[in-house]
């Protein structure tokens, strides 16, 4: 037994091959996708203006993440100070930014890349990393009282990853328990922002917990760094794809994390106009 699978109650382990079902919210055309995004340079396609030649090391994923026309970077204080201008005017289309972890850490750069990511025009939205062993109430109200509540930022992302080395919660996670308190703060997160939120999760934890099509009703985010999602997450329909962790982007002083969008850019124009309003509740 490794460490991961000691962070989960036995009976939340999932078979590695995945029967999944349902769809994520509406599903997005890839009908009239584009070209590859002009990020997409690899280490036998030159040297993109401004950046580094062989940037990055090509993968299954990134070659495949070129049939999606809209990608992004999420971000935190481990990327130093970024030069939002220039990550806009490099063809970034959007950026995710840390705010805060558990209830009581806010990440020190989150409001140095929210108003830099906003004044460069840039589409961009916040997320909550979930320490599993504070009240989710505990969580929702830091994450409320640091993240301003605007009408065109993106929908707030819960990120719901395993944690087997934390040496501050050694909490063991049962799957209906911890269900429960990821859709308990999701109905949080939508009550107070007015936008569905989005679940970002790992390979492992989507085994563990979401393996069965659990909260399909919600959007995902997934993480996939070798290989197309189909191959971890099966039918498993998705919004984000992380497809890359070590991307050198313009206005970045390090590497950086890429994510596509699940559509072309009409499914992108489509869906910011649906999650741009201000909330009412």
């Amino acid at each position: 037994m490794n460490n991961l699978s000691k962070h989960f109650a036995p009976k939340a382990l999932a078979p590695k091959a995945l029967a999944l079902f349902g769809a994520v919210g509406v599903a997005l055309a890839l009908a009239g996708c584009g070209g590859p995004s002009p990020l997409l340079m690899s280490e036998s396609t030159g040297k993109l203006s401004g950046q580094r030649p062989g940037y990055f090391k090509e993968t299954e994923a990134t070659r495949l993440a070129q049939d999606f026309p809209v990608h992004g970077v999420d971000v935190s204080k481990y990327q130093g100070n970024v030069d939002w201008m220039a990550v806009a005017e490099g063809g970034v289309n959007f950026a995710y930014i840390k705010a805060t972890e558990g209830g009581d850490r806010l990440d020190p750069k989150f409001f140095q890349n929210w108003n830099g990511a906003k004044a460069a025009g840039l589409p961009h939205g916040a997320y909550h990393f979930v320490y599993w062993c504070r009240p989710w109430q505990e969580e929702m109200a830091w994450f409320e009282r640091n993240v301003p509540r605007e009408a065109d930022a993106l929908p707030p992302v819960l990120d719901v990853e395993a944690t087997p080395t934390s040496s501050t919660c050694p909490r063991r996670l049962e799957k209906q328990q911890t269900l429960q308190e990821i859709r308990a703060m999701l109905a949080e997160m939508e009550r107070f922002y007015g936008k569905k939120p989005i679940i970002y999760t790992t390979v492992d934890f989507h085994e563990a917990i979401f393996s069965d099509g659990e909260l399909s009703d919600y959007p995902m985010w997934i993480r996939s760094t070798k290989h197309h999602p189909k191959v971890r997450y099966g039918n498993r329909a998705w919004h984000f794809w992380q497809y890359q962790s070590d991307a050198w982007v313009r206005g970045i002083p390090t590497r950086v994390d890429r994510n596509a969008f699940y559509g072309d850019t009409v499914d992108w124009r489509n869906w910011l106009k649906t999650n741009s309003f201000a909330s009412t509740k």
